[in-house]
């Protein structure tokens, strides 16, 4: 196995060791965890929906139009 070093915080560095010990396993076993996770995931996109990503923005501009999805002028030409 390969020896590579990291410089984390001294606040990660603590929430690691205390990780670590919870589960009875060595700092390096999580970190190799956590590093073999991110690489098996990739740049997959995050769990949950579009709407739960943009929670944050629905409503936030004032005067736009309202929810189209309820209006039957809208709905009209919708699927034809």
């Amino acid at each position: 196995m390969k020896t590579i070093s990291l410089k984390v915080t001294e606040p990660m560095e603590r929430e690691l060791a205390e990780k670590a010990a919870s589960r009875g396993v060595s700092k390096s076993d999580l970190v190799r965890e956590a590093v073999a996770e991110y690489l098996i995931e990739g740049d997959a996109p995050a769990p949950g929906s579009f709407l739960a990503a943009a929670a944050d923005l629905v409503g936030c501009v004032d005067g736009g139009p309202e929810d189209l999805s309820y209006n039957p002028e809208h709905l009209a030409s919708y699927g034809k």
